[in-house]
């Protein structure tokens, strides 16, 4: 089988072959092409050590040199070379002790994660398979290469990987990887909360987000989201819902954008539903300050993983204001995009949509009539193009100084006196009124 390989990744090949080495595509970019899809990155491999590597080519710099890997420039792209190596002995559940190069192919493929990852290409061999990876991409199955609990010994991070691969792709996890992941979901705490996030994130944002159920069950949330496992066992008996508290939020991610702020707000919106139920006489379960006390703990939660800070403030306010109670008034939208955020607010319907779709069938017609209501509303307050916040107030600080205004931080609380009177009425943003209605 043919892999229409791009130019630079051919000359690559080509020069380390000219020179007397070996040199293949390997890894993810053969998997994808063999799926039919375009590769993110080209990596290669080969039988050349790193400073023969170097000489061959005009512009490199040393991204792991230690471990054997040439970064190579053709014009602003890059592509990482990588000498075939045995790892010693891991020690960490990360890092092996030493790393020694081989000039076997085989050897090299044999220290990779997963069967779909463990195949080389190149156009004089073809497909290089010696780990079943053509036969797992036919099944559509996951399967560690060689002893499962030996790879997944050197990185445990690979036990959360196998989970992501499977949702990205829509596979299944092969049994005897499944029973390691089982049995050594514990050393991902050995992993930091950087390689956890990208590796939660691609599975949260893939096609198949209710994977991370998968996940749960084989106790990897356990060890890096225990906060899941709480939702997970948490009833919900209440008219309003018909699942636990995680399977709910399960299918709200999967009625919802593969954006990464609607699937952390997706999954994070009632992460405080176990620690908020009650049950009253009736026996019926209440949630009372779920969104408050859920924005609190979102924002820690994205802290602990390591997100950036306009990450967890835009998420922990979505999870805040997300089972909000509004009039479809416009008069109350313009409040509400106001308190919520004018960047905040359009997310909201597309998180409550999916949110009443994850419930019970209860009431359904009539909440989702409503949120057509308000998004009705919030259309004629953006078509009036009416003021929602400072940005858009007609007077400024400066402009409250020149008319006499003492400086300092009162300007502040009066400007949002003024603006509190335009979001009663827009016809009020009017630069000669406002001036007008100062509280000197």
């Amino acid at each position: 089988m043919n892999i229409s390989l791009p130019s630079n990744v051919e000359k690559i090949i080509s020069v380390l072959e000219e020179a007397g080495h070996e040199a293949y595509a390997v890894g993810g970019c053969v998997r994808d092409s063999l799926l039919g899809r375009t590769p993110n990155d080209w990596d290669i491999t080969t039988s050349a050590e790193p400073l023969e590597v170097k000489k061959l080519f005009k512009r490199t710099f040393d991204t792991g040199i230690q471990h054997g890997t040439v970064s190579v420039l053709f014009g602003k792209e890059i592509y990482e070379v990588t000498t075939y190596r045995i790892d010693g002995k891991y020690e960490d559940s990360r890092h092996p002790k030493e790393v020694s190069f081989t000039k076997s192919l085989s050897e090299d493929l044999r220290r990779r994660d997963f069967t779909i990852n463990a195949m080389a290409y190149n156009p004089r061999t073809g497909i290089v398979d010696n780990f079943g990876g053509m036969e797992d991409l036919r099944c559509k199955t996951v399967r560690a290469v060689g002893n499962p609990e030996e790879r997944f010994g050197e990185d445990a991070l690979r036990i959360l990987r196998a989970v992501r691969f499977a949702a990205q792709l829509g596979y299944s996890v092969d049994g005897e990887t499944e029973k390691a992941i089982r049995d050594l979901a514990k050393n991902l705490k050995n992993i930091s909360a950087e390689r956890i996030r990208t590796e939660l994130e691609k599975l949260i944002t893939s096609d198949n987000p209710g994977y991370i159920r998968k996940a749960y069950e084989l106790g990897i949330t356990g060890v890096v989201l225990p906060e899941f496992d709480r939702m997970m066992e948490t009833p919900q008996n209440n008219p309003h819902h018909a699942y636990t508290v995680g399977e709910h939020t399960i299918r709200v991610m999967e009625g919802i954008g593969n954006t990464k702020i609607l699937r952390l707000t997706a999954l994070l919106h009632d992460i405080e539903k176990p620690g908020t139920r009650t049950t009253d006489e009736k026996g019926i379960d209440h949630f009372y300050g779920h969104p408050a006390k859920g924005a609190k703990t979102a924002a820690e939660i994205l802290r602990r993983l390591r997100y950036d800070r306009d990450t967890e403030k835009l998420v922990s306010r979505l999870v805040e204001f997300h089972d909000w109670e509004i009039h479809a008034k416009v008069s109350d939208i313009r409040r509400w995009v106001n308190r919520i955020g004018e960047d905040c607010f359009p997310l909201m319907f597309e998180i409550n949509k999916a949110d009443i779709l994850a419930q019970s069938d209860f009431h359904r017609e009539e909440k989702l009539k409503h949120l057509d209501s308000l998004a009705a509303a919030y259309d004629t307050m953006i078509k009036n193009g009416d003021c929602v916040s400072l940005k858009t107030l007609a007077v400024t600080g400066s402009d409250l100084i020149k008319e006499g205004f003492p400086a300092g931080p009162k300007i502040g609380e009066e400007l949002n006196r003024l603006l509190s009177m335009v979001l009663d009425d827009p016809s009020k943003n009017n630069r000669e009124f406002l001036l007008s209605q100062i509280h000197r």
